[in-house]
């Protein structure tokens, strides 16, 4: 596709210009003293020269092609210097300018003729601050930055502006190769970044900073692509709260709001979620600094007790091990330690052996030649003034020197953030150790990745298609609901188990409860109702055809009275099956450009109450539902909690799938589907209500 290779040319010019008036010659200035070997050009028709910088009047006046632009003039502008750049063979332009779709229909309308006038040309933005190169030291760029050339590092990619400006300041040590920011997405949105970058191989992982995505189905195979190459993406997505979303009638819908369909997304896909910048930037280190952690087994080093309990609790707190010492590592402690000393990981080394050499490599040969997949310590460095920094770099060389001799990956943290010196952490970074800023974040930017590391295996071992999600098309919100029986009847062809039963009036009441046998459920049948227990529709454990009779009056009796316009002439009758091993909730609901969601989880009368829930988009597999059934917490009652009886995980694992079938058959129909509760049994799964919800006709 020519608009990705004029991409490449964006992202690694040989030839830069820049369009506009002052504000543009620091911006020329940087980029030349940044170590752009290439052509520099600045494009202004109204002068000759902007302090001393000799200014082209068009485009076409310039001595040869541009491969990457930044136009920093007002929209209008905009579109026509960009149709000339086209025009000309251009590779890719910035659009800095606001005023576009961002700004309301006039904005749209702009926003057209730009992508229009672009043509094939690489669009990046509009509304957006551009694109830092520090592998080629282009900065296409409007305002100063605090970056500088790497040789490889980090890609972050960012929907806000004003983010992407603050990253390009942080003084985290943060190798980064590529800062971009996305603006509006017109043309080129960040599924295309991430497939250019991953073709570049000195980018080691990839940061997402976003509100919401243009196009999901291109984005899986984008981030599929990095997952198969072993690029970790991190994604810091915001605008999670509920304010404005509408829920539809069934539980499903509270359950599976718009975050946890992209929480859904990036499992699926194995992409790492942090909920926070500083998250954001500790987890970035961790996965591109070394050696990504294999497994959760760590040794760890502190020179204090207090530190020491910092990294048993956040260790435990983030699933990570600390493995017991074994004898010889004990003795050998016993002979550099004083005897106060707690010889235990995380090992409190003291600080009776500060500064010295021979003793405290020998804690940390020790401490790490085991059988663990990570090594830790945490280092606070005084102030510069104290003049105590030397033993701080004494024993930092120390614990780094005996991880490159072990091949060990590890991270280096501070406690607080600010005790980690830019030096400090520059070393350990070029030695391919993490240096980490607190102590807290750490240690759950180290468990993040790690677990990235088990997920990976995970996703790729299954079947192929993680990246393939089933969009289904648009069509009217509004839909028509299907009573329970009806609801039930079209599962139950698709494979479903339902319990016997037979749809009545009152009438017939006591002729079917009598051949049935007892005990029954009787249930009023209306499309109007979605609660039916909630709203006295239902009576259960009925032992014989007269108490059902009384019962069924009742009943309607009631419904006359609080609903009046409600239609109670149909009744459903069931045999009441025994006692389950759990309840389960499964659902389906539709979200407009996103996908199918199929929610599982505690199911019965408190469903939101109990919050137990996971979401998988489909096309979902055998295995990803067994294990979305493991992540929940009633997963202990389906295994047998506490002696009692295990439910059929392999027909509950069948049940789901044949709701995802029916799914996928009503692709151009199903607005939603709650199938609650699913009865587990120690034998089977039975499912005892259903509701769902089908598009109507346009």
């Amino acid at each position: 596709m020519k608009k990705l290779e004029n991409l490449r040319r964006l992202m690694a010019p040989s030839t830069v210009a820049f369009f506009g008036g002052k504000s543009m010659i620091g911006a020329v200035q940087r980029c030349r003293q940044g170590g752009f070997q290439g052509d520099v050009w600045l494009v202004n028709p109204k002068h000759s020269e902007i302090e001393g910088e000799p200014c082209f009047n068009s485009v076409a006046d310039l001595p040869g092609t541009v491969d990457a632009a930044f136009v920093g003039t007002n929209n209008e502008t905009t579109v026509s210097i960009v149709e000339q750049l086209n025009k000309a063979g251009a590779g890719g332009v910035v659009c800095y300018a606001s005023g576009f779709a961002e700004a309301g229909s006039a904005g749209k309308k702009m926003q057209g003729k730009l992508i229009k006038a672009s043509g094939d040309m690489a669009l990046l933005g509009p509304n957006c601050y551009g694109l830092l190169d520090y592998l080629h030291n282009s900065a296409l760029w409007p305002v100063a930055h605090g970056g500088k050339q790497v040789e490889r590092g980090v890609a972050i990619l960012t929907q806000s502006g004003n983010f992407a400006y603050n990253l390009s300041m942080i003084d985290r040590s943060l190798p980064t190769a590529y800062l971009i920011s996305v603006g509006n997405e017109a043309s080129i949105d960040m599924a295309d970044l991430i497939e250019i970058l991953l073709d570049e191989p000195r980018v080691t992982a990839i940061g997402l900073h976003m509100e919401g995505l243009n196009n999901v189905n291109s984005f899986a195979k984008a981030a599929m692509k990095a997952l198969k190459k072993g690029v970790p993406i991190i994604a810091l997505k915001t605008c999670t709260s509920s304010i404005g979303v509408e829920l539809a009638a069934g539980h499903t819908s509270s359950l599976a709001g718009t975050d946890e369909l992209y929480d859904a997304l990036f499992d699926r896909l194995g992409i790492i979620r942090v909920s926070g910048p500083v998250s954001f930037m500790e987890t970035l280190k961790i996965a591109t600094c070394g050696q990504l952690p294999k497994g959760p087994r760590v040794a760890a080093l502190a020179c204090s007790g207090g530190d020491a309990a910092f990294i048993a609790d956040y260790s435990e707190t983030n699933n990570l091990e600390l493995p017991q010492l074994n004898q010889e590592q004990k003795e050998k402690f016993r002979t550099v330690l004083p005897k106060f000393a707690n010889v235990a990981n995380p090992l409190d080394f003291t600080t009776v052996i500060w500064g010295n050499e021979s003793a405290l490599r020998a804690c940390a040969e020790t401490m790490l030649d085991s059988d663990v997949d990570f090594g830790f310590l945490i280092l606070d460095y005084p102030t510069e003034e104290s003049g105590e920094r030397e033993q701080c770099d004494l024993m930092a060389d120390i614990f780094q020197q005996t991880l490159t001799k072990l091949s060990l990956p590890g991270a280096v943290a501070s406690s607080f953030p600010e005790l980690m010196p830019k030096a400090t952490r520059d070393r350990l970074h070029s030695h391919g150790i993490s240096a980490l800023q607190g102590v807290e974040d750490g240690l759950a930017a180290i468990a993040r990745v790690m677990q990235y590391n088990i997920c990976r295996e995970q996703i790729l071992a299954q079947s192929d298609g993680a990246d393939q999600i089933l969009i289904p098309g648009p069509v009217n919100a509004d839909g028509v609901s299907i009573d329970e029986w009806e609801s039930k009847k079209q599962l139950s062809e698709f494979g479903l188990k339902i319990p016997e039963g037979r749809l009545v009036n009152k009438d017939q009441v006591k002729e079917v409860v009598e051949k049935l046998g007892c005990p029954v459920a009787i249930k009023i049948v209306s499309h109007e109702m979605q609660h039916k227990t909630e709203m006295g529709a239902v009576a259960i454990n009925i032992n014989s055809s007269e108490e059902a009779v009384r019962a069924v009056e009742e009943m309607i009796q009631k419904l006359r009275s609080s609903h009046p316009n409600l239609d109670t002439n149909n009744l459903i009758v069931e045999k009441m099956l025994k006692e389950p091993v759990a309840e389960l909730l499964i659902g389906i609901k539709r979200e407009h450009g996103f996908g199918f969601a199929l929610v599982i989880g505690s199911g019965g009368t408190m469903v939101e109450l109990s919050q137990d829930s996971t979401t998988l988009l489909l096309p979902t597999s055998k295995e990803a539902v067994e294990q979305a059934l493991k992540r929940l917490k009633i997963a202990k009652v389906l295994d047998g909690f506490r002696g009692q009886t295990s439910g059929d995980m392999k027909s509950t694992v069948e049940a789901i799938m044949t709701i995802a079938k029916y799914a996928h058959a009503k692709v151009d129909s199903l607005l939603e589907l709650d199938v609650n509760p699913l009865m587990v049994m120690e034998d089977d799964a039975i499912a005892v209500d259903a509701y769902i919800r089908l598009a109507s006709k346009k």
